[in-house]
């Protein structure tokens, strides 16, 4: 049975990574899947098609209102209402790791426009929609660097951790609509851009391998069963929640 089946969602960042697996595995769970991104979708965009699923992508700025105004018309007029939203949508492997005082103040600004102010403008588009379908999920995306307060990246991990403050301030807002606000806390996976990032991946890989109880490198699709849960109604009545996975580094 597919657990998704008929629901429209939308994933921002679906165009490669982690976004991309969102994408491809929530439509294989009959999911209709929006993709929201800067960069060209048309590749996953076909993948999902091709297979048998339905999928349209949309290119959309997460820190421009018309945008993302304008996708959620297109996604409304192709599928229906938007039940649900993945904000996957983050600068992270393209992130040089420095001391803070080495980071300049318009880099900060940035990363915490892209991956703070993001996930906000991204739920303020499309939680009308989902008003209008009388239920919704929206799924937030933050990092374990965040628990563990990883250094010579502070701009990214403080942008996450205010992802974890969004999701439980935007929780009891939005609970008389019938709309669940959840959070996937996720450990150091290994994403194509993560793979060609030599700095992060040298930096962390070895001690967040030697830190986990399950001893294995952690993929996109490990995700998938979180997202899946917190999208579909197996989650009813879970709202303002974080869920972390990182094989079990962080053991509390």
């Amino acid at each position: 049975m597919n657990r998704l089946e008929g629901k429209v969602a939308v994933i921002t960042g679906g165009a490669q990574g982690i976004g991309a697996a969102f994408a491809k595995g929530m439509a294989s769970q009959g999911a209709k899947v929006v993709i929201a991104a800067r960069s060209d979708s048309s590749k996953v965009v076909s993948e999902i098609n091709h297979s048998g699923g339905e999928a349209i992508g949309c290119k959309v700025d997460v820190n421009d209102n018309p945008s993302l105004l304008a996708m959620v018309e297109e996604a409304e007029a192709k599928f229906g209402p938007i039940e649900i939203l993945v904000n996957n949508a983050a600068l992270f492997s393209s992130l040089v790791m420095k001391p803070f005082m080495e980071i300049e103040e318009e880099e900060w600004d940035q990363v915490m426009k892209v991956n703070t102010r993001g996930p906000f403008q991204c739920a303020k588009a499309v939680v009308p929609s989902m008003r209008k379908n009388g239920r919704g999920k929206i799924i937030n995306i933050a990092s374990g660097t965040f628990l563990r307060g990883a250094p010579m990246m502070c701009h990214y991990v403080s942008s996450k951790g205010a992802v974890i403050g969004q999701t439980r301030a935007m929780a009891p807002e939005l609970g008389n609509d019938n709309i669940a606000v959840n959070c996937i806390i996720v450990g150091l996976t290994e994403s194509e851009g993560v793979k060609n990032h030599e700095q992060i991946l040298g930096a962390a890989k070895e001690a967040t391998l030697a830190a986990r109880i399950i001893k294995r490198p952690m993929v996109p699709e490990d995700l998938l069963g979180a997202v899946y849960y917190f999208a579909s109604e197996d989650s009813d009545l879970m709202t303002g929640q974080c869920m972390n996975i990182d094989g079990g580094a962080l053991n509390y």
